[in-house]
């Protein structure tokens, strides 16, 4: 199956850090544009960080600016989000994207809860 697979959510106090990893399953991630996105309970999904194909551009949504970061390995296909700083309004399904050669590709989701 040909979809990104997301790993290392979890439960974490507030100020906590965690890492997700998003892994590729049939293809490779040269040539995507990786990005990361969220949606909490009851809210629509948003953006929250993006690579480009060539690792050199990042951008962020204002929400996660100065704690978040967003990079990747082609050479072991996996994008990360480094989460630092963790807050409760944090909390929610972090979903993996890969757009690019006229695919768009979603994985299936990993959880992310912060407690106050």
């Amino acid at each position: 199956q040909v979809q990104p697979v997301e790993s290392g959510g979890g439960l974490v106090q507030a100020g906590g850090s965690l890492r997700l990893s998003c892994a590729a399953s049939g293809f490779a991630y040269v040539g995507y544009r990786m990005s990361w996105y969220r949606q909490a309970q009851e809210k629509e999904r948003e953006l929250v960080a993006t690579i480009q194909s060539t690792g050199t551009s990042t951008n962020y949504a204002d929400t996660v600016k100065g704690r978040f970061t967003i990079s990747r390995d082609n050479t072991k296909n996996t994008v990360y989000l480094q989460m630092n700083s963790l807050k409760p309004e944090d909390t929610a399904v972090y979903y993996c994207n890969a757009k690019g050669w006229g695919n768009d590709y979603w994985g299936q989701g990993t959880q992310v809860t912060v407690s106050s």
